[in-house]
């Protein structure tokens, strides 16, 4: 079981007990545990770092998505290689710096 302290409007909510007046409580959750050990194994195998360089297909195309809808966001062209694009960034974030 892990407890924390979590607030009753936040993302743990359902699982927040006896939360106080501004509705913060602890958050009390059961941990999943691998039935034996070749699930906890096959489970120690399944990390972010695994995934990233394993890049599978539906990784790959929501990456591309994402892509997609940040060209577009900022008005640039989908099409833009590394260079361009990280000189656009500089430029951004350049010109935001300067805004502070």
């Amino acid at each position: 079981m892990l407890e924390f302290p979590g607030s009753a409007d936040g993302p743990w909510a359902r699982y927040v007990v006896k939360p106080e007046k501004r509705g913060i409580g602890t958050v009390r959750y059961t941990r999943r545990v691998p039935i034996d050990e070749d699930t906890a194994r096959q489970l120690s195998k399944r990390t972010l770092t695994r995934l990233y360089n394993e890049r599978p297909t539906w990784l790959d195309l929501a990456h591309r998505r994402l892509d997609e809808a940040v060209f577009a966001a900022y008005g640039w062209p989908a099409a833009m290689g590394d260079e361009e694009l990280l000189g656009k960034l500089l430029e951004l974030s350049l010109q935001r710096a300067a805004a502070k």
